[in-house]
């Protein structure tokens, strides 16, 4: 029995964040775009995306959602869109 080849597709969603003073992004709710709505209740950790993601303009927060820990990335804009910084997105298995 062959198995099916899951392969990841990025899932935009929007994020409502907070900034303190010193200009750290701190994302606190994820809505999609069927309108769930989920609340990060803790950021473990945040680093550049890594080799599977273009790292120099993307990042990976580790985020706890319903207890379980969940990756969160934030793709930056080129610097010539003024009026946008990024935006974010998840991970979904899609089978093929």
């Amino acid at each position: 029995m062959k198995r099916p080849v899951i392969r990841m597709e990025r899932v935009y969603v929007k994020v409502t964040s907070d900034f303190d003073a010193t200009g750290f992004m701190q994302p606190r709710v994820i809505t999609w775009e069927d309108g769930r709505v989920f609340t990060i209740e803790a950021v473990k950790d945040f680093r550049p995306a890594g080799t599977h993601h273009d790292s120099s303009t993307c990042d990976c927060y580790t985020v706890v959602i319903h207890g379980e820990k969940k990756h969160l990335f934030f793709e930056r804009t080129s610097r010539y869109q003024k009026s946008s910084i990024g935006r974010w997105y998840v991970e979904c298995p899609v089978t093929s």
